[in-house]
């Protein structure tokens, strides 16, 4: 898949609970460049959520969103 090899970063937050991955999310964001996409891997499945309203607030795109038998896989793109 397109997205998965043009990732720029990856944030893995496994075992880590609401808000820790959302919040190492933000920080993650903010190191990349207008354009270039974050992965984020979680067990939390809460990330998949927060990572909708994360975007609506702060206008970068939820690229997709995956549930691998309670592995969750999210892609971001800064905007």
């Amino acid at each position: 898949m397109e997205i998965m090899t043009n990732c720029n970063r990856e944030l893995n937050v496994s075992g880590m609970h609401c808000p820790f991955p959302i919040l190492k999310t933000k920080k993650e964001i903010e190191k990349l460049e207008s354009g270039q996409v974050l992965k984020i891997i979680a067990t939390d499945r809460e990330l998949v959520n927060n990572s909708k309203i994360f975007c609506r607030q702060t206008r970068n795109k939820l690229l997709k969103s995956d549930d691998n038998d309670g592995t969750y896989v999210v892609y971001i793109q800064k905007t």
